[in-house]
């Protein structure tokens, strides 16, 4: 206590150092921490149910995770195999009952759910296993709902089980509410309405996926048995593989395909921390931030090293008097690194409050406009574990060195130099290479920085083949109109919205762009009959007219699709330039003949190509353009049930059309659901990741900077006031004031130069693992290389000439008489 009393004393008796020392400290912890406490709510934390280390994801090998509900069916009449499972599939819940759209997040599950995870409501029941039946159980379609959503909905009241809540037009009994910190097993998003899968075919009507066996869109948790290892169910489930996949053949497979359905392997993997499809996209681009924030740690450690380096330095003669009254040397070092324990507390004590903000601050910035990332950041041991690791590695990192060369200060010595004294300029002294080491992390940085937003600035201003700026897309809901009257339906909307004041064109179409949607079918070429099936899958999208006049898209050659091309009319086509090059050698495909094998409304029928369009993105924008077929809607057979309506506006933001498309959608039919969304707003939603990367790299590209030039600033500093009598008498033996700042600027170009080239090889080494995360640049582009290095040099370049020219005004009369 009482080393930590004097180090105060010490830290307040120099404020200005202090208070860098604890921001930078902060800064750097803070981010650390930040980024922790995502990855581990992301990748570490176990789930809040029951025993979670018991559970097991199933899937069928390593690239298909989902299941069909006849395989489920099959499984779960095997379930002494294992001690309970369940199945489940997140999806939007609309509780509007017509018109704007009141989405929620949905969440299909079978009847053992809650039970297998061992999940007790705060208020009601959860839905059991007689709940989970076509039609609903006993008390009729029930559902349960979580704690947000009781809170946000009903504003926590006590009577709302028993309340009746509209999902998807049918009317469902709320019976129970979860307890808060249960979000699901689908990590980094939240549930906010859950209803028994039996009940499914009441929303879906006759287009129930219950019964399907091509319909891939549930996913498998199961618990094991007490001293049942992950490897032993496993063999239990691949025993009972053939008696499953023989009873659940899918329909219309094609022999080859079944052959590898019936092979397919079923695999278990550990569910201890759920499953996440958040966590696949984003725990590459985390953990290079992790790496990121860690450089800049090291890099206010060498800072902070440096100042108490010239801290102890200037303390020599308060040392050497201690030293000479009998003071041990392992008394001053542990009274110096008691100095650098109270740094780094407090530094890190302020650091996580930074991190629960900017934690949540980053979570914010994952999040779009339809689809809100929820995780659970509170404070756990891990992250203050974490925490206070850093806090003390950083301290003993900046510390060390500096009460090391502190208590090794001779009495004598410290006392001789009181007065007057030269000093050798050490060109690799301690403070030297600690500033070499900080111009190489820095140019690290600089050149991750540097790719991550060049990656940014290539997709923002890529050339889409569309215009999106004027664009309004509508997406329909028509789950609760009959399937027959949809195509009707569907024309009178179009004709009814393309009427709209302020409309200059409308279209229909299932996919549109840039919406993460994949449509696509395989296709044969009479011309090309040798080609492997993986180069014949092509993407498709059923239209309307007008759909690329509202994109803004360009018509090449042939013509637009008519109203005429119907079921009765021969099947026609548009396509891009991609598929033109790829498979006409980039000739005009308008006339050649294509046919689409299977396809389900016309299966192997021959399709004349009367269109050629330029090249648009389709799924991503990360994406090639890729060959491209457009068939016309009205020639489908069965319409889904939901629709994408795109308006272009005459003038003005397309946000000024939703309430007059509203009002006209309604009146088509009150049963419609619709929502709208701004393209552009849909293309800047699939920016999140190379926005994310770009906005913290160059943050921590420039606090690098600054580091980097305060410690070259600090160094040469301290070397000029340390060298001051020997400049003086350069400068009384006639030494030009020119010379003297070419004296201490051939000190830090030297320290720059060392720096960027030690740099310059560690990027080079480590920029290959974010190749990933790059778009349209090599990760050792050279144009970022030299750029990184200019700027390095200009930083160190300034940071020197301030102490320079100050010494180049040395009066050498009064320093001699001093």
């Amino acid at each position: 206590m009482h080393d930590l009393r004097d180090a105060f004393r010490a830290l307040r008796a120099t404020p200005i150092v202090t208070t860098v020392a604890v921001l930078s400290l902060a800064l750097g912890i803070g981010a650390n921490t930040a980024i922790f406490s995502i990855l581990n709510s992301l990748l570490l934390k176990a789930l809040p149910v029951a025993d979670p280390q018991e559970l097991a994801v199933v899937s069928m090998g390593p690239t298909r995770s989902s299941w069909t509900n006849p395989q489920w069916e099959q499984i779960r009449a095997r379930e002494d195999l294992f001690d309970g499972g369940f199945v489940f599939s997140t999806t939007r819940f609309n509780l509007a009952q017509g018109g704007r759209t009141d989405a929620v997040n949905g969440l299909w599950a079978s009847g053992r759910f809650f039970e297998v995870l061992g999940v007790q409501p705060i208020l009601g029941r959860t839905f059991t296993a007689i709940d989970d039946r076509r039609g609903g159980g006993p008390d009729g379609p029930v559902a349960v709902i979580s704690y947000g959503f009781w809170q946000r909905r009903f504003a926590g009241a006590a009577d709302v089980v028993g309340r009746t809540l509209t999902v998807e037009r049918v009317p469902y009994t709320i019976v129970g509410v979860t307890p808060p910190g249960f979000q699901g097993v689908e990590v980094g998003t939240s549930f906010d309405v859950a209803i028994p899968l039996g009940t499914e075919p009441l929303i879906r009507g006759k287009e129930s996926a219950l019964d399907r066996r091509s319909n891939w869109w549930l996913r498998m948790i199961v618990r094991r048995k007490d001293g049942q290892s992950l490897e032993s169910l496993q063999e239990a489930f691949r025993g009972i593989q053939p008696q499953v996949r023989e009873a659940t053949l899918p329909e219309n497979w094609r022999p080859e395909d079944l052959n590898s359905y019936l092979a397919e392997p079923f695999t278990l993997t550990d569910a201890t921390t759920g499953t996440s499809r958040l966590r696949d996209r984003y725990q590459r681009p985390l953990t290079t931030m992790m790496v990121v924030v860690g450089l800049v740690l090291l890099i206010a450690c060498a800072n902070i090293a440096n100042l108490l380096l010239a801290r102890a330095a200037a303390r020599r003669h308060e040392i050497s008097v201690r030293l000479a009254l009998g003071a041990s040397r392992g008394r001053l070092m542990r009274q110096l690194l008691s100095e650098s324990l109270l740094l780094s507390g407090l530094g890190a004590a302020l650091g996580f409050l930074f991190a629960q903000w900017g934690s949540r601050l980053l979570v914010r910035q994952l999040s779009t406009p339809t689809s809100n990332v929820v995780l659970d950041l509170g404070v756990d041991l891990p992250v203050l574990a974490f925490t206070t690791v850093v806090a003390v590695a950083t301290a003993l990192l900046f510390g060390m060195a500096p009460a090391f060369r502190g208590s090794r200060v001779q009495p004598n010595e410290a006392l001789k130099e009181q007065g007057r004294g030269l000093s050798a300029d050490r060109r690799f002294g301690l403070g030297n290479l600690l500033v070499i080491a900080q111009v190489a992390l820095s140019l690290v940085l600089i050149v991750g920085a540097g790719l991550f937003v060049r990656t940014m600035t290539t997709l923002a201003t890529l050339d889409l083949g569309f215009d999106g700026d004027p664009v309004l897309l509508v997406n329909v809901n028509a789950q609760a109109l009959e399937p027959d009257g949809r195509g009707a339906l569907y024309e009178q909307m179009w004709q009814r919205a393309a009427s709209v004041p302020g409309v200059e064109s409308a279209a229909l179409s299932v996919v549109t762009p840039v919406s993460g949607s994949t449509w696509n079918n395989l296709f044969e070429f009479p011309d090309s009959p040798d080609l492997p099936e993986r180069e014949r899958i092509i993407n498709i999208n059923m239209l309307t007219p007008g759909f690329f006049k509202t994109y803004g898209t360009r018509l090449i050659a042939g013509r637009d699709f008519l109203t005429t091309d119907d079921l009765g009319a021969p099947t026609v086509a548009i396509v891009n330039e991609a598929f033109a090059r790829k498979y006409f050698n980039g000739e005009n495909p308008v006339g050649r003949r294509v046919r689409h094998a299977p396809f389900p409304d016309r299966p192997g029928a021959t399709v004349e190509i009367v269109g050629y369009v330029e090249d648009s993105v389709y799924r991503s924008l990360r994406e090639p353009m890729s060959p491209t077929i457009y068939f016309p809607l009205k020639q489908r057979v069965e319409l889904p049930t939901g629709i994408n309506l795109s308006l272009r506006a005459a003038a003005g933001s397309p946000a000024l059309l939703i309430r007059p498309v509203a009002e006209a959608l309604s009146t088509v039919n009150r049963d419609l659901a619709f929502n709208f969304r701004p393209l552009a707003q849909q293309v800047n939603a699939s920016l999140i990741q190379e926005r994310l990367l770009a906005m913290l790299s160059g943050f921590f590209g420039l606090l690098a900077l600054l580091l980097a030039g305060l410690g070259l600033y600090g160094v040469t500093s301290y070397a000029v006031n340390r060298r001051r009598t020997e400049l003086g008498i350069r400068m009384a033996l006639g030494a030009a004031p020119g010379g003297v700042v070419t004296l201490v600027l051939k000190r830090v170009g030297f320290l720059v130069a060392l720096g960027v080239l030690i740099g310059s090889g560690v990027a080079l080494y480590a920029s290959t693992f974010v190749s990933t995360l790059l778009y349209g640049l090599e990760p050792r582009d050279p144009l970022t290389f030299v750029g990184a290095a200019l700027v390095l040099a200009a930083i160190g370049g300034l940071a020197g000439w301030i102490p320079a020219r100050r010494a180049s005004r040395i009066d050498p009369a009064s320093v001699l008489r001093t």
